[in-house]
């Protein structure tokens, strides 16, 4: 598997999303104990989950814990696995999603994860989402910075932000920031200011949902046929085309395709290998 640096550390190419294994449609846990599995099996280093990837209120941190079950029982070697969560969305259990980065909210959210990853300290942890209802930005990302410092976790980043948040976060953290995860796709291509100043920062950028999100990641080829007519020449799947895409974007592009069956997440580390010509880039780069 192939490489690429994240902060103080150096992980796969290519990461796991958990979200899919835990939200609306879930698989059996077997099922997805078995996908974490097959995802170490293929080198993948990286593993995104939150706190708020789960259905039910009363069941906060399902992905967390599940991946630390996962973990536990893999009969291979962990210790360079990078777990990333995440604290500041909360989803109230009726199927809405809402935000509290307060800097209280967040030191509570960060315990709580520590405790179900069962680690003394969190390898990184991003602020969800900014907080529109009035917590100013710097004191969010200055309770990361506090909990960076106090070595509950050991490396910060950022979700969901913009240009100016970015600059921010790496001020008020010192120089420190390690990630921006926004969503970036072959159909949400908004980020790309984002992406860019990642790259002049040297800051790693983790596209989520980089297929489209968990519904509609099958039909990609469908909806784009550029993919699929690449995919096509190079017998390969239009999800590894999109991947591949994306990391030759930057060398800061660490994906995070969400997956909940072996197939799927084997497939995507497999597009760590494939090369696309520089008119192939160029033509996918210019689909709108």
């Amino acid at each position: 598997m192939k490489t690429r640096v994240l902060g103080t550390m150096t992980v796969s190419a290519i990461g796991l999303g958990g979200m899919p294994m835990s939200i609306e449609g879930r698989p059996e846990r077997s099922r997805s104990i078995a996908t974490i599995h097959a995802a170490l099996d293929a080198g993948i280093t990286l593993i995104d989950t939150a706190d708020a990837y789960h259905v039910g209120a009363d069941e906060v941190g399902h992905n967390e814990t599940l991946i630390a079950e996962a973990l536990s029982s893999y009969g291979g070697d962990t210790t360079n696995v990078l777990v990333a969560t995440k604290g500041g969305h909360l989803r109230p259990g009726d199927g809405s999603w809402t935000i509290d980065s307060s800097p209280e909210h967040l030191r509570a959210a960060c315990d709580a994860s520590l405790a179900r990853l069962g680690v003394e300290a969190i390898g990184l942890y991003h602020l969800h989402r900014p907080d529109a209802s009035g917590v100013p930005y710097e004191e969010s990302v200055g309770a990361i910075r506090d909990l960076l410092d106090a070595g509950k976790i050991r490396m910060a980043g950022i979700s969901n932000a913009n240009p100016d948040q970015i600059r921010t976060a790496q001020d008020v953290l010192g120089g420190r920031l390690a990630s921006v995860q926004n969503q970036y796709s072959p159909a949400y291509r908004s980020s790309e200011p984002e992406l860019r100043l990642c790259q002049e920062l040297g800051i790693a950028f983790l596209p989520w949902s980089p297929l489209g999100g968990s519904s509609r990641a099958a039909d990609l080829g469908s909806r784009f046929a550029a993919f699929q007519e690449i995919a096509d020449a190079h017998g390969v799947s239009p999800q590894q085309v999109t991947l591949a895409w994306m990391l030759a974007a930057a060398p800061v592009v660490i994906p995070i395709p969400g997956s909940s069956r072996p197939e799927t997440v084997l497939d995507s580390a497999r597009s760590v290998e494939l090369d696309l010509s520089a008119d192939e880039l160029e033509r996918l780069s210019q689909i709108s």
